[in-house]
C-alpha cells in the first residue's frame, strides 16, 4: 500500500508539472498575442481551488489530474460581444493562432532541457558500462562479447554509462548488423562486435534491450545477508529482518544468493524451510513464497533483497557539467530522446516493435514512484522524458491535438481560406476515436503487466 501511495504522489507530482508546462505555453502565447483567456484549468471535474483575476481569468485546480486545458474567447463556441471580438482566438491571424497552438508542445521541450540542465549541474551519479559476463547461446556471446569489456560506442554513438547503452539499443531496433566498440578493462585493448539483430525483437516480457541481447552487467559481489524485508511480503510475515544471514534452504546450503531466488522462484505457494543466522545464532522458520506472474511464467516471491558491496571506483563515473556546458548537453539530449521517440513511434506503426509495449498511467505512476526513489536527478530525467514524449505526441497530425489543428492552419494556409466546420468536425471525431483506442490499448497493457 506504501509503494501504491508513493507511486502515485509522484505521478500526481509529475503530470501536474507537464501539465501545467504545457497549458501555460498556449496561456502565454495567447495572452501575448491579445487573445482573451477565459479560464486556465489544471486538471477536470470538480474544481478544488478557483479565483479569478482582475482581468477575468479564472485559474482552477480541479480533481482529476489526467490533463487540462486553456479556454479562450472564441466565436465558434459561444457568442462574443462586439467589443470583445478583436480578442477572440478565430479572429487572430493565422500566424498567431499558429503560434498559440504549437507553444504547448513547445512548452514541453523547453521544459525537458531545462530538467536535463538542471540534472547535469547537479550530477548524476552512474556506473560505466563494463560487462560482467553474456549469457550462453546469446546474441552478445555469438557476437564474441565477454566479461571485463567496457561497451563505449553503439553504431557510433558515445556509451557513458548504462542508460546510453540502453537508448543506443532501442534505437537500434529493426536493424541488421549492430556495431558495439568495446574496451577491455585489463588491456585496455580496443575492438569491435559485430552482433547479428535480424532476429532480436523486444517484446513487453523482456527486462530490458540490454538483457534481451544476452549482456549482463558487472555487478558488485552479492552476499547472503539480507538488506532489505518488503512489509507484508512473505518475508516479512515469516519474522525474517534486516541483517540476517541466508544458510540453507530445506537443509540445503546455499553458495549464492541466486541459489536462494532460483529455488524460491520454482516453489510459489509451497513451504519452504528457511536456516539463517542472526547475531551468531542459528534459526530457522517456515517461508511460503507468494505466486507472482514474471515473464509469462508464474513463480515465488518472499520480498528480500540482498547486501550488495561497492562497485571499484574505476568503474564509477558522474556526469556532472559546468552551467554552460550542460546547456549543450540538455540540447544534445532533448534533440537524441525526441529523434528516439519520433523513430520508436515509426518502428510502432509499421510492426518492427510490438504495440504491446505502450505503456499507460499505470506504468508511468511506477516510474515516477521509482526515480523519485533514487534521487531528485533521476525524477528529474523521468519528467524530461515523459515531457518530450508528451510534446512529441501532441505534434501527431490529429484533429483533437495540437498537431491536427496545425495541420488545418497548413491548408488554411495553402488555400486561403479555413477548413469548413463539417470536416473540422468529422476530423476530430475520428481523431477522438484513434486517441481514445490507444489510450485503451496502453491501459490494457499496464494491466496485463501487473
Amino acid at each position: 500500500m506504501n509503494e501504491v501511495i508513493w507511486n502515485t504522489s509522484f505521478f500526481i507530482i509529475a503530470l501536474g508539472i507537464l501539465v501545467t508546462v504545457h497549458e501555460f505555453g498556449h496561456f502565454w502565447v495567447a495572452r501575448r498575442c491579445g487573445v482573451k483567456v477565459e479560464r486556465f484549468s489544471i486538471g477536470f471535474g470538480k474544481a478544488l481551488w478557483r479565483r479569478t483575476a482582475k482581468d477575468g481569468t479564472e485559474y482552477v485546480v480541479a480533481m482529476i489530474p489526467l490533463g487540462g486545458y486553456v479556454k479562450m474567447l472564441d466565436e465558434r463556441v459561444a457568442e462574443v460581444p462586439e467589443s470583445l471580438r478583436s480578442q477572440a482566438f478565430n479572429n487572430k491571424s493565422l500566424s498567431q493562432r499558429s503560434a498559440v497552438v504549437a507553444a504547448g508542445p513547445i512548452a514541453n521541450f523547453l521544459l525537458a532541457i531545462l530538467a536535463f540542465w538542471i540534472m547535469f549541474v547537479i550530477g548524476v551519479p552512474s556506473v560505466k558500462p563494463v560487462l560482467g559476463g553474456v549469457a550462453p547461446h546469446s546474441i552478445a556471446e555469438q557476437a564474441g562479447l565477454r566479461s571485463g569489456q567496457e561497451i563505449v560506442q553503439i553504431a557510433g554513438q558515445e556509451t557513458l554509462d548504462w542508460e546510453s547503452v540502453n537508448l543506443a539499443l532501442v534505437g537500434e531496433l529493426g536493424g541488421e548488423t549492430l556495431p558495439i566498440q568495446v574496451v577491455d578493462t585489463e588491456t585496455s585493448q580496443s575492438s569491435t562486435a559485430y552482433l547479428d539483430i535480424r532476429q532480436w525483437q523486444l517484446d513487453s516480457e523482456q527486462q530490458s534491450p540490454i538483457l534481451s541481447l544476452g549482456l549482463k552487467p558487472f555487478n558488485p559481489t552479492i552476499s547472503l545477508a539480507v538488506a532489505k524485508v518488503v512489509e507484508g511480503k512473505p518475508a516479512a510475515n515469516a519474522g525474517i529482518k534486516e541483517g540476517d544471514v541466508l544458510v540453507a534452504l530445506d537443509s540445503v546450503s546455499l553458495s549464492s544468493w541466486q541459489d536462494f531466488v532460483d529455488y524460491v522462484q520454482a516453489r510459489p505457494e509451497e513451504n519452504i524451510r528457511l536456516d539463517i543466522s542472526r547475531d551468531g545464532n542459528a534459526l530457522q522458520m517456515d517461508l511460503v513464497p507468494e505466486a507472482r506472474e514474471y515473464q509469462g511464467q508464474i513463480s515465488g516471491y518472499v520480498g528480500l533483497a540482498p547486501e550488495i558491496g561497492e562497485f571499484p571506483e574505476e568503474y564509477r563515473i558522474d556526469l556532472h557539467y559546468g552551467f554552460v556546458e550542460s546547456i549543450g548537453k540538455s540540447l544534445e539530449r532533448t534533440w537524441h530522446l525526441s529523434k528516439l521517440t519520433v523513430s520508436m513511434i515509426g518502428k510502432l506503426v509499421t510492426g518492427v516493435v510490438s504495440l504491446d509495449n505502450l505503456s499507460g498511467p499505470i506504468s508511468i505512476a511506477k516510474g515516477a514512484g521509482a526515480t523519485a526513489d533514487y534521487g531528485l536527478v533521476y525524477f528529474l530525467g523521468f519528467v524530461a522524458l515523459v515531457s518530450i514524449n508528451l510534446g512529441i505526441i501532441n505534434l501527431f497530425p490529429l484533429p483533437v491535438l495540437d498537431g491536427g489543428h496545425l495541420v488545418f492552419f497548413a491548408i488554411e494556409g495553402i488555400t486561403g481560406k479555413p477548413v469548413s466546420e463539417r470536416v473540422q468536425e468529422i476530423g476530430f471525431r475520428i481523431g477522438a476515436v484513434l486517441v481514445m483506442a490507444l489510450m485503451s490499448l496502453a491501459i490494457f497493457n499496464d494491466f496485463m503487466r501487473l
